[in-house]
């Protein structure tokens, strides 16, 4: 009974462990998805927006009293080539990650000189990679 108790314990330990190591390495993958957004916005470039999203996803946001919508490439062919005039001001982080399966969902935070934005990232992984499918943000004026 003690060999049973113990192997059952140490199967449960193991498997709880491999899908621990399965959430992080997913997140991770996640992740890096998310970097290659922020990157966008760090550099200017608008081939880290386009390695981040979907070809069809887009972006949804309120402006008064009435929903817009944006497609990535619209969003990506937005960006300059180069990093904004305020760049070393301007900060940027993950604020957390949510996988489960072949879905995730993200909290980013774009904290600028004039204005905070909060993005709610929707992600997919499709043929082996995370993409960001749709994004929800919000804007507040300081």
């Amino acid at each position: 009974m003690r060999t049973f108790a113990l192997m059952l314990a140490l199967t449960i330990g193991t498997t709880g462990a491999s899908t621990l190591a399965t959430q992080s390495s997913e997140e991770a993958a996640v992740r890096r998805a998310l970097d290659h957004y922020l990157q966008a916005h760090a550099t200017g470039d608008g081939a880290h927006a386009r390695l981040a999203f979907w070809p069809v996803a887009n972006l949804y946001f309120a402006r008064g009293d009435s929903m817009n919508i944006r497609t990535s490439e619209q969003y990506a062919s937005g960006f300059n080539g180069k990093p904004a005039d305020d760049e070393s001001a301007r900060k940027r982080r993950i604020v957390s990650v949510d996988v489960s399966g072949t879905a995730a969902i993200a909290k980013i935070e774009l904290d600028y000189p004039n204005t905070r934005f909060i993005d709610y990232m929707s992600l997919l992984k499709i043929k082996g990679e995370w993409r960001i499918v749709a994004k929800v943000f919000d804007a507040q004026s300081k």
